[in-house]
């Protein structure tokens, strides 16, 4: 593809979709985009970004195709049928799965891209909304290198680091892998500080204690002032980690990789959904484990989780 000419589809424009058509657009790409809600879309039409009908149509007037929804259904229910990007696709063009699904799910839509002609690749990302919108996203790609090759220039438009990791299936395997240890790291942290807590230390003077030291990793640093003072809406709730906990979980058994911690964590999720906090920041386990241990009585009665929640 021709850096200059590329044409960018984005079928998916929620938040992590919506700052990529951004950085898209500020970087000087054709974009044109679909969403399911129609608004989301539309409010990209006034930054220069075409408004496309159903993602075929997307497919159709792109040479490379983005899709970035919140799960596996999601990513079929965008691609199959009349009106789907498999319809849209003819010989050339590239499909870039950013999404975070199965491996067995992408390597499968893989072939079927193939017998249009077109090339797939499996292309999620390590970072959240804030590293997206600094441009600091590391988007890990398993395909065929020449399409690598290909998308590589509009790719780096999102983030600052573009790896060629393998096949298609092996970034999302990464992907899986990242969000497992990350759920494993927040719900650790929650019950190391908890522990402290007990023990009569302040709260804010545990968390910001433990992250000043060696076993504080940049994701909890970035995560865990959460507790204290949660985000205005979620960045990744409760329900998208349990999601991706699940696919872990059905990697491990494919794989027969014992993931024990894994495990845990997920009934800890599930506790947390379990308490009415599914569209919350996962950050919220945190609460959910010191409603379990008989610190709080809910995380919506500290004034600035309150203030947050109604935002949401």
């Amino acid at each position: 593809m021709n850096d200059a000419k590329i044409t960018v589809g984005i079928v998916g424009l929620g938040d992590m979709g919506g700052g990529m058509a951004d950085r898209l657009l500020d970087a000087g790409y054709p974009l044109i985009g679909y969403n399911r809600t129609r608004s989301k879309a539309d409010a990209f039409a006034s930054k220069g970004m075409f408004v496309a009908g159903s993602p075929r149509e997307v497919a159709e007037f792109s040479d490379l195709v983005i899709t970035m929804v919140t799960n596996n259904a999601a990513l079929q229910a965008v691609c199959e049928g009349p009106d789907g990007v498999l319809a849209g696709l003819r010989g050339g063009k590239i499909i870039a799965e950013m999404s975070t699904t199965a491996p067995a799910l992408v390597r499968d839509l893989a072939v079927r891209v193939a017998e249009r002609g077109a090339q797939l690749l499996d292309a999620p990302v390590l970072g959240s909304i804030l590293t997206l919108r600094s441009g600091q996203l590391l988007v890990m790609v398993g395909g065929a290198r020449d399409a690598y090759d290909r998308a590589e220039p509009a790719l780096l438009a999102i983030g600052s680091t573009v790896r060629h990791v393998g096949e298609v299936g092996a970034a999302k395997a990464l992907k899986i892998a990242a969000n497992l240890n990350l759920a494993v790291q927040v719900v650790a942290f929650s019950e190391g500080i908890l522990l402290a807590e007990k023990m009569g230390v302040d709260r804010r003077v545990a968390i910001e204690t433990l992250l000043g030291g060696v076993i504080a990793s940049p994701a909890l640093k970035y995560r865990f002032p959460f507790v204290l003072n949660p985000p205005p809406y979620a960045w990744f709730d409760c329900e998208m980690i349990q999601k991706d906990l699940s696919l872990a979980l059905d990697l491990a058994r494919e794989t027969e990789v014992p993931i024990t911690t894994g495990a845990s964590a997920q009934q800890m999720f599930s506790a947390a959904c379990a308490f009415g906090y599914a569209k919350e920041d996962f950050s919220v386990v945190f609460h959910a484990l010191a409603k379990m241990a008989g610190i709080e009585r809910d995380p919506r009665s500290i004034p600035e989780y309150a203030k947050a929640a109604v935002t949401t």
